[in-house]
């Protein structure tokens, strides 16, 4: 049978006090510390204890790091996604931008050449920029960025770096038109550049043809020749190559030759044109010097044609108005006295 202690003193009370047990413990501690700093006896006690408490670190972080997991694992799929997407992005507008480059690099190799070719060109020149081109197949003609306002004119003559585009055909004030030499409107005279042949290069409507109809099958003209311009329509220079032959045939029965030439600029291709100005320089005729005035006055008798008769009683004298009459056969003309002379 259970029996119950009848001791009714507090718990805290019974044994040793706490003080000396405080005590006690503080100085086991102290010489425990000092042993551990100056001869490190406790190293292996303290990994033997660490290797028995990590199971126990182990399980209190699991539901930790389980939580940590599973919650980066959709976080890390959200973001990426969007880092994804925001590289996406990146990588279209750095293709766009690759492909900009490359046209700025083909625009600056153009503008090189357009710039090279006007070097050797005489007179002032500009650069223009196409902006529109006509859409009609049988109308050979560009709108560009330039107008009266930059000094463009009429039939002013256009260039590339390779050879003669067309001319002006219409100016506005911040724009003009201009007409390919292959539109079929439009004629430019040329010459063999070989051997000085002069005649008509007409377009014939296509980009890459020219035709010459007015060369005799007597002609000495032979595919890859070189035609450039002859000057004589006051529009183009002279000198500047226009197209090279592609096509020469005779027929003995014809009067003239089919010849054929395709022009050397790039017409289906030029972005940048080049306007010229023709600055050479006029000489103009030496300035007449004015007649200095007659310092001698011409005698009153030599200005009029007859000396009138006196006039008598019988007879009036005639008007002012009426022409002087001729003195009469039998009478004496009055003596002309000259002037003296300063």
């Amino acid at each position: 049978m259970v029996t119950l202690s009848s001791d009714s003193r507090n718990i805290i009370g019974r044994g040793p006090p706490l003080g000396a047990g405080l005590f006690f413990l503080g100085i086991v501690s102290v010489g425990m510390m000092m042993l551990d700093h100056r001869s490190n006896y406790l190293e292996t006690v303290r990994q033997w204890l660490g290797a028995a408490a990590s199971p126990v670190y182990a399980v209190v972080q699991t539901p930790g790091q389980a939580w940590d997991w599973l919650t980066g694992s959709f976080a890390d799929r959200d973001r990426l996604r969007t880092e994804n997407s925001e590289l996406s992005e990146q990588l279209r507008e750095a293709r766009v931008k690759l492909l900009q480059f490359d046209s700025l690099r083909e625009e600056n190799v153009r503008l090189r050449a357009v710039r090279e070719a006007s070097a050797g060109v005489g007179g002032r020149t500009m650069i223009a920029e196409i902006m529109r081109v006509d859409v009609d197949p049988f109308r050979h003609r560009v709108r560009i960025n330039k107008g009266s306002d930059d000094g463009v004119f009429k039939n002013q003559p256009v260039l590339d770096a390779f050879g003669i585009v067309g001319q002006v055909v219409q100016v506005d004030r911040y724009t003009s038109t201009i007409i390919l030499i292959s539109d079929a409107e439009h004629a430019i005279p040329v010459q063999v550049n070989r051997n000085g042949i002069r005649s008509i290069a007409v377009g014939a409507g296509d980009l890459g043809k020219l035709s010459l109809p007015y060369m005799t099958v007597e002609s000495d003209v032979k595919p890859d020749d070189l035609l450039v311009s002859s000057g004589l329509d006051g529009i183009f220079p002279a000198g500047y190559p226009v197209a090279r032959v592609s096509k020469v045939e005779r027929n003995p029965a014809d009067t003239f030759a089919l010849v054929e030439a395709k022009p050397l600029a790039q017409l289906d291709r030029d972005r940048e044109v080049l306007l010229l100005w023709d600055e050479t320089p006029q000489v103009e005729p030496p300035a007449t010097k004015p007649k200095p005035a007659a310092t001698e006055s011409k005698p009153a008798a030599e200005t009029s044609t007859a000396t009138p008769a006196p006039a008598t009683s019988a007879q009036p004298a005639p008007a002012a108005q009426e022409p002087a009459q001729p003195a009469p056969p039998g009478t004496q003309p009055l003596p002309q006295t000259q002037p003296p002379q300063e």
